[in-house]
């Protein structure tokens, strides 16, 4: 049996840092790799621009001494055409953190990920729809920046979606703000608890409100955005912050879980609308990896539409952009190609954003696909 690998992203802990252990027998790294993301395989070309906001209503809660929670957002969305510079993944600090968080790639120039290839402009000229677009917002997993969620909101915003990607400040090894002031992880050092992952909860829950009233008064993206058709998406402590606030946002319709392990294990209200977590075969029913969350946070899942499927071959960064970056900067990659798996990642969450947002039936949700056979329903 092939051994599993570490990844680079955080598997459970909240307490580790992403990309931090990997297996003494780990691949000899590449001292000078390239980077890239697949493209977006939509018929729009997409631009981004960077958001930073400041909630001067509530302190961080996690650096109390910062009397303000300062966020950086990053908006995908369908361009007039592609013109511009290649938005960048990662800044240079960024990416210097990130890397250094892995011994095994001491030897790797520290500017690596601020230079791999993305496919949106920056600051392209949107392009408008009647009506508006509707808005997908982004959570990433804990430690992980928002960028790793890049492959995901690109093939968003090249089929039509408008896409909000929220670095959860201190959440992240490494945030930086406009002028280059970087901070770094402060949540949940003192280790994984029902208690942190409740907190962790509760901070995205407000992070995403406030994004999403701050969106609805700006009259530059308000044009662009239509309030009545919003989901979330997000992977790890991301996707299990998405499951908890879907019940009670009066703004949210729907969500994805994409590997996340709940803490806590039930939501404070039954998930009445539609619902979907993906996962890794650890998360199959009665498998109890992850402590067995997914069995207990299901019965609670009561609305009409949802479902529970798990990917044959894939880890916890599989469904991230760290499933083709990985094997790009020589570190052990996951059994399922990284290419592979986040084409599956992207036609289901697309499939299940067209149904629920823009009311297009497909079919890929309805039963097990010959052209996926990876994917499993339970």
């Amino acid at each position: 049996m092939r051994k599993t690998v570490a990844t680079l992203a955080l598997s459970a802990s909240l307490t580790t840092p992403a990309m931090a252990a990997l297996p003494a027998e780990a691949v000899p790294v590449a001292k000078k790799p390239v980077t890239a993301l697949p493209a977006p395989t939509g018929d729009h070309p997409v631009g981004r621009t960077d958001l930073h906001l400041i909630d001067s209503s509530r302190p961080d809660p996690w650096v109390p001494s910062r009397k303000a929670r300062e966020l950086m957002v990053s908006i995908w969305y369908p361009a007039r055409k592609a013109t511009g510079k290649p938005s960048r993944y990662l800044t240079p600090r960024e990416s210097e953190l990130v890397i250094r968080s892995v011994p095994q790639l001491k030897d790797v120039p520290a500017d690596t990920l601020a230079k791999t290839r993305t496919h949106a402009r920056a600051d392209a000229p949107a392009l408008p729809r009647k009506g508006g677009r509707p808005l997908v917002v982004l959570s990433p997993g804990m430690t992980m920046p928002r960028a790793t969620m890049t492959s995901l909101a690109e093939e968003f915003a090249s089929r039509g979606y408008l896409v909000a990607g929220i670095e959860h400040t201190y959440e992240s090894l490494a945030t930086t703000f406009p002028g280059g002031r970087t901070v770094t992880f402060e949540a949940g050092k003192a280790g994984q608890t029902p208690e942190t992952g409740a907190k962790v909860a509760r901070v995205r829950a407000a992070d995403t409100e406030f994004v999403l009233d701050r969106l609805a008064g700006s009259k530059r993206w308000n044009r662009l955005i239509d309030e009545r058709r919003i989901a979330m998406v997000g992977h790890s402590a991301g996707g299990q912050s998405a499951a908890h606030l879907l019940p009670s946002s009066k703004r949210i319709k729907a969500a994805v879980n994409l590997d996340g392990t709940y803490h806590p294990g039930t939501p404070a209200k039954p998930l009445d609308k539609p619902f979907m977590m993906i996962g890794n075969p650890r998360h199959a029913p009665g498998h109890g990896g992850s402590d067995g969350s997914w069995d207990t946070f299901w019965p609670h899942v009561t609305g009409d539409w949802k479902r529970w499927l798990t990917v044959t071959g894939a880890e916890h960064a599989s469904f991230t952009d760290y499933a083709v970056l990985q094997p790009q900067l020589g570190l052990p990659a996951a059994p399922m190609d990284g290419a592979r798996s986040i084409g599956i990642t992207r036609a289901y969450v697309t499939a299940f954003l067209d149904l629920h947002l823009k009311g297009e039936r497909r079919p890929l949700l309805d039963k097990p696909s010959k052209d996926y056979p990876e994917v499993r329903f339970w």
